[in-house]
């Protein structure tokens, strides 16, 4: 696979992420076979230069790579276990969105039948596969990702996790944390500022700063959290709770949502209960790293 311009894709399913998928491959001149359920979804690959194939099982064979992009887990074992789909040899690169259970499960059930399996995660919207800001995250073994990586690097940012082949889910959930609480937070202050006639545009860039400082410090906070020690170096989590009441005050007296940040505070103020007031917020992991028992 020196000649990553020869190496033949085959890409099943083509909602609208396995189209974008499909069509990086031809921009980069990958040979490229496409199968999807509904054959008019492959109508414009083709036309610009992927072939159609008539069955999945014809789709499997024409290809040294086949990438998975279907609905979940449950849809791809639908396809590909039928008693005459032939897995013996092929390499299947699943970024079909689903848990690392189900991840797990499904490289055990490829290896069964003779395939090499790499589970992955597709951090990026259609319109950006391709260019360096799609992030594709791959989990399996590694001599299997380092073969293919020259052609996976059409699809964009390419990111190589571990052999456990549930990491690229838990990264996946873990990066859909991040954006939701990021955004979470945003859509409070905006919803504060907006009682006093300040927009949503204007307070964008405020919080776009805040949000930018916060993860500067990320680095520093994992140090702690790795090591178990959380001396409070910025500010004692008893302050930060104060802090936290101060917003659930402010956002009850101006008729704003506080369900959120009571959820915080109440987080908090177990861990103060637990002994760790005086310690830094990081020591909240372990508040996160236990399931609450309601």
């Amino acid at each position: 696979m020196n000649d990553k311009a020869e190496t033949p894709v085959t890409v099943i399913g083509l909602g609208l992420m396995g189209q974008a998928l499909a069509r990086a491959f031809l921009k980069a001149g990958h040979p490229t076979t496409v199968w999807n359920r509904t054959t008019s979804k492959a109508d414009e690959l083709v036309a610009e230069g992927a072939r159609l194939a008539p069955t999945i099982g014809d789709a499997l064979k024409a290809g040294s790579l086949t990438i998975i992009c279907v609905t979940d887990y449950r849809a791809m074992h639908e396809l590909l276990g039928a008693s005459d789909i032939d897995l013996d040899g092929r390499t299947l690169i699943n970024l079909t969105s689903g848990d690392s259970a189900q991840a797990r499960e499904a490289a055990r059930w490829a290896e069964q039948r003779g395939a090499r399996y790499l589970d992955g995660a597709i951090m990026a919207i259609p319109s950006a596969i391709g260019t360096t800001e799609a992030m594709i995250l791959h989990s399996g073994p590694q001599p299997d990702f380092e073969t293919h990586k020259p052609t996976l690097d059409a699809l964009g940012t390419v990111t190589y996790l571990g052999g456990d082949h549930g990491l690229a889910s838990l990264y996946d959930v873990a990066g859909l944390a991040m954006m939701w609480s990021i955004l979470n937070a945003w859509l409070q202050g905006t919803a504060l500022l907006r009682t006093a006639g300040i927009d949503a545009a204007t307070y964008a860039p405020f919080a776009r700063r805040i949000a930018t400082g916060v993860a500067e410090w990320l680095p520093g906070y994992a140090e702690q959290i790795d090591s178990g020690s959380f001396p409070a170096e910025v500010s004692a989590l008893e302050t930060d709770a104060r802090a936290m009441a101060h917003l659930i005050e402010e956002s009850e007296a101006v008729g704003v949502n506080a369900e959120l940040p009571r959820l915080i505070k109440a987080m908090a103020d177990r861990a103060i209960a637990a002994g760790h007031g005086s310690e830094q917020y990081p020591v909240l992991i372990e508040e996160f790293s236990r399931p609450r028992n309601d």
